[in-house]
């Protein structure tokens, strides 16, 4: 059963009745217009302060060349230490004691590298970081889907050492 207080689609409206002011005297009206015009004061300063901080060129381009090359530099340097790794790991001989090892160092290395520059949108448009992105997925769902110890397929090893060797290349390049 439905509330009377509830407006429904066939109930009429009913006029508001006004609020009716109460009187007051000058002293608080004059007093109250003296902070309303302060506290406005107040905030057209701050506003004008606000505007001029963020319209600074600082605000609108924070990055300079050097920090840019620095960043460029340190993507170089780190993806030639992963595809070092990746080539290292998957030339391992399965037999070998340090296979674990070395695939749990590539594994925290990759994961490390990816999650750094995965959100980099300069990054995502380059040839060397598509590569090597590809590679890292592919030798780290090997070894998750099969284990640490299990040898990459000839196939695939092959394939990953073909993205390892295009992603140097194009590194090297710059791209």
């Amino acid at each position: 059963m439905a509330s009377p207080t509830l407006v429904s689609p066939t109930s009429k409206l009913k006029a508001l009745v006004p609020i009716k002011a109460t009187k007051t005297t000058t002293s608080t009206v004059s007093a109250a217009a003296s902070t309303t015009s302060v506290s406005q004061a107040r905030r057209r300063e701050f506003l004008s302060i606000a505007a001029a901080t963020l319209s600074s060129p600082a605000w609108l381009f924070p990055l300079t060349p050097a920090a840019v090359a620095a960043s460029d530099e340190e993507y170089v340097k780190e993806t030639e230490e992963v595809i070092q790794k990746v080539k290292s790991t998957i030339s391992m001989d399965k037999n070998d004691p340090n296979v674990a090892k070395a695939v749990a160092e590539l594994r925290e290395t990759s994961n490390s590298w990816v999650a750094k520059y995965r959100r980099e949108k300069n990054l995502l448009a380059r040839v060397s970081f598509r590569d090597i992105y590809s590679a890292i997925n592919a030798v780290s769902g090997h070894y998750v889907s099969f284990g640490p110890t299990a040898p990459i397929p000839a196939k695939r090893k092959a394939r990953i050492l073909e993205e390892v060797e295009t992603a140097e290349k194009n590194l090297l390049r710059g791209r």
